[in-house]
């Protein structure tokens, strides 16, 4: 089974096509440090919850959409080194400056396997 990385980010809504053209153009990216598949879901019943939610957690605006992604690697060692890669490779700094979404609400974590059916 893949190891997964997962992502949590708040999208303005009007940004949505230009949210899509940059995650395609990071794939390509992506592959070469290891991703075997990227995943970019876009909030279509993102609910308000009673404790926590989504929109709670990546603190949404009124004008903002969920965005739910990630990533397969093969294995936790492979993303540990793609990781590595992506923070000296000097294209990640240059689409790091131009992302349509504030990063530092972004929420990801890794996740091990514990059934894939």
């Amino acid at each position: 089974m893949a190891y997964v990385e997962g992502f949590v980010v708040a999208v303005p809504a009007a940004n949505k096509e230009v949210y899509r053209k940059h995650a395609s153009e990071a794939l390509p990216i992506f592959k070469e440090f290891g991703v075997t598949r990227m995943v970019e879901t876009w909030g279509d019943e993102v609910p308000d919850g009673k404790v926590t939610d989504f929109k709670g957690a990546v603190k949404a605006k009124p004008d903002e959409v969920v965005v739910f992604s990630w990533f397969e690697y093969p294995d936790r060692k492979t993303r540990d080194a793609a990781n590595a890669k992506m923070m000296s490779d000097p294209r990640m700094k240059t689409m790091g400056e131009s992302m349509p979404f504030d990063g530092k609400r972004m929420v990801h974590a890794g996740f091990a396997p514990l059934l894939d059916a």
